[in-house]
């Protein structure tokens, strides 16, 4: 059986990730930084895959904790096939490079960044043994591009870093069956982060093109179909699904 370690796949867009795996038959360890009543909930919710799912806490900018998420999903399932890179903080207020502390420059480069690092470190040699891997990171729009993002230096910063990091890993991996590839959502916010596609056609969003906001089941088909076993000729790839909202423009002067 497969087994999918997804990092903050208990709420928001990870939350549907994991739904997408477990519904597909897979097994899945859940990465969790807190909120232990909501994995309560979890736990009531998704009951019929208990056989299938355990939940480990951990804070993904520490490495110690990272350690042990992934020592926990060998120890139970034996195997890693896909690394679901959710976990990654943002600083929702907006400020210039000169306003940013150094506590928040270093959780972005550290949460974003360093976080994946570690984590493929003990990873890749798993996949490696299986001849088989599927990696997926975050970014934002054009990352690949290197855009300045104004108000977003230290996210953007580290993002750009771990975008040539997934495009290296693809590289360096690919005769191992491994394949890396970054997605980048668009502004998917509130209650949308954790709908449904159709819920999301029943609410006219005028600033998207497409004429609705994202959800997290757009997120979550897209991360299914990287990881499928025929999908191995897409690797190193940067993919957009914003519905063609501007996301990093709309705050430029």
């Amino acid at each position: 059986m497969r087994h999918a370690i997804i990092t903050a796949g208990s709420k928001g867009l990870g939350k549907k990730v994991t739904e997408q795996f477990l519904q597909k038959g897979f097994s899945v360890t859940v990465n969790y930084r807190s909120d232990v009543q909501r994995i309560r909930e979890l736990m009531d919710e998704w009951d019929q895959y208990k056989d299938r799912l355990q939940f480990v806490q951990g804070d993904m900018t520490k490495k110690q904790d990272i350690v042990i998420l992934i020592s926990e999903a060998v120890k139970r399932f034996g195997r890693i096939d896909y690394l679901i890179n959710n976990a990654g903080p943002f600083i929702f207020q907006r400020k210039k490079l000169i306003e940013h502390t150094d506590s928040e420059w270093y959780e972005m480069i550290e949460g974003n960044l360093s976080a994946v690092f570690h984590l493929l470190k003990l990873t890749i040699p798993v996949m490696r043994n299986q001849k088989f891997g599927r990696i997926i990171t975050y970014g934002f729009q054009d990352v690949e591009n290197t855009p300045g993002w104004i108000y977003r230096s230290a996210f953007s910063a580290a993002k750009v870093g771990l975008c040539s990091l997934t495009k290296t890993i693809a590289l360096e991996e690919a005769e191992y069956g491994i394949t890396a590839n970054m997605i980048y959502p668009g502004d998917i916010v509130g209650d949308m982060k954790e709908a449904t596609i159709e819920k999301s056609r029943q609410i006219q969003d005028t600033r998207t093109p497409v004429g609705r906001s994202g959800t997290g089941e757009d997120i979550a088909r897209l991360v299914s179909f990287l990881c499928e076993e025929d999908s191995g000729m897409i690797t190193g790839s940067v993919i957009s699904i914003t519905g063609g909202f501007d996301v990093i423009n709309r705050y430029r002067k």
